[in-house]
């Protein structure tokens, strides 16, 4: 995530990614390109950092709002579900243009 987060010229205000990159590297990762970014992975288990003196991680957030209003509650509050329509519009463009993209070397381009 780090290389990703190097080419963003502009301000990174959301990181949200799927189960996944639900770890500590990911969020560290994250703070390092900026503690005022917002993460949204939803967490794979629901065990609580053990940060003594921190105060509750974003991740301790999330389990906490999961467990209070359910998952779907999450979702629309973070706007993870965005997440997911994103993901559908890609796969889709994909299904449309198939086997038909190919990445090709500059030589090999017939112009």
């Amino acid at each position: 995530m780090g290389p990703l987060l190097d080419q963003i010229q502009g301000d990174v205000k959301q990181v949200t990614a799927d189960g996944a990159y639900d770890g500590a590297p990911t969020y560290q990762t994250a703070a390092q390109h900026g503690a005022h970014i917002r993460i949204v992975i939803p967490p794979q288990t629901a065990v609580l950092s053990d940060e003594v003196g921190h105060g509750p991680s974003q991740r301790d957030g999330h389990i906490a709002l999961i467990e209070a209003k359910g998952r779907l509650e999450w979702q629309k509050a973070t706007g993870y579900g965005r997440r997911s329509l994103v993901e559908t519009t890609i796969g889709r463009y994909k299904r449309i243009i198939g086997p038909q993209l190919r990445a090709k070397p500059p030589s090999a381009s017939r112009f």
